[in-house]
């Protein structure tokens, strides 16, 4: 029975490291490895369930071409033949083209479709519709996004959670987090409820979606008040008269209104940021996913940097760094680069339907569901329906693999090999191909450079020997390719603590504050719920089969919820917003707050769900990322 080590490519922060057991009868069982210093030998349920997506009946095995509204089969040379031919009519205007990608599966060798796309000069996306705001926060405080080892969590004497669900998005940061509570760390939550965390943490605020920035504000000024600020800490940030000026101005009784927490709870956070203990500052994704999620995270590590829980063991504030920090990406930069234009991802559909100078002609499609993921999806729907030709590189008949006029069928996680980083821990990994692709599957290397090599001038991409050992090329590591592959993974030479002499990585060294709060949207009486569209357990993204997706979507409010009394459960009932209405099943969960209707995210429209068909467009204040949470909705029978 052989067995094979190997790495998880999910888009999770975790990124196991995998033992890959192939049964006699044909069975293939994945498990956790236990010699990995982070997995520690469990893994989550997405990984589980990969297995059925890899053998899955309804899996695409073969190219397809929309002929008259109906999909034929046709074989490789046609579909690369006619994707050259193509690209080769549009290569005096590449803007007309539009590269559309994500991380639907995360390895350095999905980047080659970045390089090929940049030696064109097509237009491509910007932002992000995971963490964007987030992002340019710590990008805008720090100079950089960097957090202390995730291991140095076991120093932490009070760990503060503002809003991730540990449950669902990182089992084993909550693993690190369960061995420091046992140590004697203490944890608490700060969340509009709906997360999974209650397992391992009993202290919990609840606040008013989208608000955070306010508490954050209130806690500081209530630290300035009783002189538990360092005034050393301000010789290390430019212009803190300014800050500490606008948190001065701010009412605490109008921050507290603001967020909906009380002022028990307010003083309760600042004598957890005010104690002598080291705190550990958690940010989850989804604080950040509003009109102002970037300024909710500058506000929380503004707090963590004046409460002296910066640059210290057992202290720093967490975000998810960049997946690639520890190898080496610039062989994805062509030597000679072209002008490109940038459609924030976030309002994409729209981008399209306005491109002028030149219109969107061909788009491609690679790592994303992107007509179900993105906010608006009967726009982006709309707006491809527009454009002359859509290829779209994916595995199954999702809501975007629907309206391509060509389909090309991917290899998936386990098929491939690659190596891979991760945005939580410090462990670079090689992914081992394990099993054999349906036939006619490729990856998106082999078929761009299939492509590529059919143009005119051609568009040539390095081998996959020479990006792989390319992208081990860094100070971050000291090792091969060769030994890479023997041993599986290698960490990175990184620091423990982040800013631990309190240099920031700006140009003068300093840490910068956010430079004002902005007052929530005002709301429509029409639409008095917040819409929160959570991360599931049991799958990834839009990874969903079809037989996995309920015919009537679930969603739930909490039993205290003012707008339950006039709903009829017995009916059909909805969720309605400016944009359209979704029929669901409603349920009841405890904890929730009462101005919140909760569903689980990704499932698909042409399977009656698809919840961002009802969520509007638009941009947060940092990164051009979708503040997906701001959507205000209605329940109605």
């Amino acid at each position: 029975m052989p067995q094979t080590i190997t790495a998880c490519t999910m888009d999770c922060p975790d990124a196991c490291s995998l033992i890959v057991d192939q049964r006699r009868d044909g069975r293939v069982l994945l498990r956790g490895n236990p010699d990995s210093p982070y997995t520690a030998g469990f893994t989550c349920a997405k990984i589980k369930g990969h297995i059925k997506r890899l053998q899955h009946a309804d899996r695409i095995r073969h190219p397809l071409l929309k002929v008259n509204g109906n999909w034929q089969r046709i074989d490789w040379p046609t579909a690369l033949d006619l994707c050259a031919e193509k690209f080769q009519a549009l290569r005096s205007e590449p803007k007309s083209i539009l590269h559309i990608k994500s991380e639907g599966a995360k390895g350095v060798l999905k980047a080659a479709t970045t390089l090929f796309f940049s030696i064109l000069g097509s237009s491509r996306t910007k932002g992000s519709l995971c963490d964007a705001a987030g992002f340019m926060a710590y990008i805008y405080d720090f100079g950089s996004r960097k957090n202390n080892d995730i291991n140095d969590l076991i120093q932490a004497k009070r760990i503060v959670n503002w809003g991730k669900d540990f449950a669902r998005s990182s089992i084993h940061t909550a693993a690190i987090i369960r061995k420091a509570c046992r140590q004697g760390s203490r944890m608490l939550t700060i969340s509009p409820g709906g997360d999974g965390n209650d397992a391992f943490c009993k202290e919990r605020i609840r606040i008013r979606p989208g608000t955070d920035r306010f508490l954050a504000a209130a806690v500081i000024k209530l630290l300035a008040r009783n002189g538990r600020i360092s005034p050393d800490l301000f010789k290390h940030t430019k212009n803190p008269q300014n800050f500490l000026n606008l948190i001065e101005s701010e009412k605490s009784q109008n921050l507290a209104v603001s967020c909906g927490v009380p002022q028990a709870d307010i003083e309760k956070l600042a004598h957890w940021y005010g104690s002598q203990e080291p705190v550990a500052t958690f940010v989850g994704t989804g604080l950040q996913r509003y009109r102002y999620g970037g300024e909710n995270t500058r506000f929380i590590n503004a707090l963590a940097f004046l409460s002296g829980n910066i640059g210290i063991n057992g202290g720093g504030s967490y975000f998810h760094q960049h997946s690639y920090r520890n190898v080496n990406l610039s062989w994805t930069r062509p030597a000679r680069r072209k002008s490109r234009r940038s459609f924030p991802i976030s309002a994409i559909g729209e981008s399209i339907l306005a491109a002028e100078d030149p219109p969107i002609k061909l788009i491609w499609v690679n790592g994303i569901n992107v007509v179900n993921q993105a906010p608006d999806s009967r726009q982006i729907a709309r707006a491809f329906d527009g454009v002359e030709f859509k290829v779209v590189v994916d595995a199954f008949m999702n809501d975007t693999a629907q309206r391509a006029d060509l389909i090309l069928p991917t290899t998936l996680m386990l098929e491939q090999e690659d190596i891979i980083g991760s945005y939580m821990h410090e462990y670079v990994q090689h992914v081992r191909r394990v099993l054999s692709a349906p036939s006619e599957a490729r990856n998106d290397m082999w078929i761009l450079s299939e492509i590529g090599r059919r143009l005119d001038p051609p568009v040539q991409l390095p081998d996959t020997e020479t990006c792989l050992r390319n992208s081990l090329n860094t100070p971050y590591l000291q090792v091969t390719l060769d030994t890479l592959r023997q041993q599986g993974c290698a960490k990175a030479n990184r620091p423990t603590v982040a800013y631990a002499d309190l240099r920031f990585d700006h140009q003068d060294g300093k840490y910068r504050f956010p430079a004002s709060l902005h007052p929530e949207p005002d709301g429509d009486s029409r639409y008095p719920l917040q819409l929160l569209t959570l991360v599931r357990r049991d799958a990834i993204h839009s990874q969903i089969l079809p037989e996995d997706q309920n015919e009537t979507p679930q969603a739930w409010v909490a039993p205290d919820n003012p707008i339950l009394p006039q709903i009829d459960r017995s009916r059909n009932v909805y969720i309605v917003s400016p944009l359209g209405r979704l029929k669901i099943s409603l349920q009841t969960i405890p904890g929730l707050h009462p101005e919140v209707v909760l569903y689980r995210r990704g499932d698909w429209m042409n399977r009656k769900g698809g919840v961002n068909q009802l969520i509007s467009a638009a941009i947060t204040d940092l990164g051009s990322g979708a503040p997906f949470y701001d959507q205000k909705v209605r329940l109605e029978n």
